[in-house]
């Protein structure tokens, strides 16, 4: 399963939910018919729900509902709620386009070969993607973007920055 995002609160009294996407363009989610939730993403307990809309809210957000979340009363259930997708339901990402389950676990490391570590996650920020890159107890925030990441090789597992320890 990718995560595509979170459900962080009800909208309305219909059913809709709040959902904060994990990555760009969560309107093309709208081409997949199933979502599967679940509270922790690492588990093993996807539960399918079926789409019944979803459109863009505020920047960058959208709404959805589901036909298994009739009321206000379902949606606050869901709520917290982690949504996830089989990778053969999404779009083929473009050229230099990735998941962030897809960036996840790979190495890290400058241009003069210095390992960083590895990467455990992404934060949006809004004006930006940030890798979260740990090694031990040292955790590095470095920008996803072309002036400080230099390339991703996912099938090496790895991705060079400009990047230097001690910033």
């Amino acid at each position: 399963m990718i995560i595509l995002g979170r459900i962080v609160a009800p909208f309305g009294v219909g059913g809709w939910v709040k959902v904060h996407p994990f990555g760009d363009d969560p309107l093309s989610w709208k081409k997949i018919p199933q979502w599967w939730l679940a509270t922790d993403p690492d588990g093993k307990e996807w539960v399918p729900f079926t789409l019944k809309g979803c459109r863009e809210h505020g920047k960058g957000g959208i709404v959805a509902s589901f036909d298994e979340v009739p009321d206000r009363n379902g949606a606050e259930a869901v709520t917290g709620y982690f949504v996830a997708a089989p990778r053969e339901a999404l779009p083929k990402p473009e050229k230099d386009e990735y998941y962030w389950a897809d960036l996840v676990g790979l190495e890290v490391t400058n241009a003069a070969g210095m390992r960083f570590g590895k990467v455990e996650g992404l934060l949006s920020t809004g004006a930006h993607d940030v890798l979260q890159v740990r090694d031990g107890d040292v955790e590095r925030l470095i920008p996803f973007v072309a002036a400080y990441v230099l390339s991703v090789d996912t099938l090496a597992g790895q991705i060079q920055v400009d990047w230097e320890a001690d910033w």
